[in-house]
């Protein structure tokens, strides 16, 4: 099956095809383990043909974006990575709505609307990954969610149709969508609605936000961003700070010395390294305070 997919993926000229490919090359934690096909679309057309093929031979897949809050496992993934890269990577702007591919960049995007003297993103100018990941996670930091500002996303069903679900039908709450309950949807592209700001005081805000982020977290080691959601009204960061956890290491992975929600490799960390860690800190925190931690961080493939 795998030989006709590819042969036909490749006639068919719609994207890049990578064979046995490290998943380490496209997370943010830099570990995973190869997969069987890794395929990136060169358009939103050539992502339905994707999937239309991938259907027709009956194949497992998983759609990625920057896997920036992935950690699949170190085993072979016996099937099809579909990667929204370059190929979703469109940005139109007419007024203050703005049209974007589930591909782009959010850093890059908060930029670029900034650039426009568009404000509304300020709160995801350092939360790195894709479009279609915060809107998969309904992404947030200071208080705001991807859910604030979109209008709409373009979403391809499991039946190969290309459908549009207003911000009300996303089934937006914490760190939740509808799409985590529909695994086989993709984001394919979304609308969203700023409103018109001072570029200085979009900058002066990203500036400031950005400082204070290098100030406290470890953005200079591979990680996922926060690993944990908050059990609110407890956050994840001091009910692990409470449990004695920071700086606790299995093999290259550690809970952060300067930010506990936060598992870093630090060098030579292993997938099995990092998820054995979640599974110690949610023992840990669940031992000494009787609340579960559930991990932000998507794990497949174990």
């Amino acid at each position: 099956m795998f030989k006709s997919f590819i042969e036909e993926y490749k006639g068919k000229n719609i994207g890049l095809l990578l064979e046995n490919e490290p998943l380490s090359k496209h997370t943010t934690f830099r570990v995973g383990g190869p997969a069987r096909c890794l395929v990136i679309p060169n358009s939103k057309q050539s992502l339905v043909e994707t999937m239309k093929l991938i259907n027709k031979y009956e194949l497992p897949f998983k759609v990625i974006g920057r896997g920036s809050n992935l950690l699949p496992s170190d085993r072979l993934f016996e099937g099809i990575i579909v990667k929204c890269d370059k190929g979703l990577d469109h940005v139109e702007i007419d007024g203050t709505q703005v049209t974007v591919g589930a591909g782009v960049s959010t850093i890059l995007l908060a930029n670029k609307v900034a650039k426009c003297e568009l404000a509304g993103l300020e709160f995801i100018s350092g939360v790195p990954g894709s479009v279609g990941g915060a809107i998969y996670m309904n992404a947030g930091a200071y208080n705001r969610e991807i859910q604030d500002v979109l209008v709409k996303a373009l979403i391809l069903d499991e039946a190969g149709e290309l459908k549009w679900l207003t911000v009300e039908e996303m089934g937006f709450s914490y760190r939740q969508s509808i799409l985590q309950t529909h695994r086989n949807w993709i984001v394919v592209e979304a609308v969203l609605q700023l409103e018109k700001g001072s570029y200085e005081e979009i900058m002066e805000l990203m500036k400031a936000r950005k400082v204070r982020r290098i100030e406290s977290q470890p953005t200079n080691l591979p990680s996922a961003g926060s690993t944990f959601r908050n059990p609110l009204p407890h956050y994840s960061w001091q009910l692990i700070e409470k449990s004695g956890l920071r700086g606790v290491r299995i093999g290259g992975a550690e809970v952060s010395q300067k930010h506990c929600n936060f598992i870093v490799n630090v060098g030579g960390a292993t997938a099995t390294d990092i998820y054995e860690l979640i599974q110690h800190v949610q023992a840990v925190v669940f031992e000494k305070h009787g609340i579960q931690l559930h991990p932000e961080v998507e794990m497949f493939n174990w």
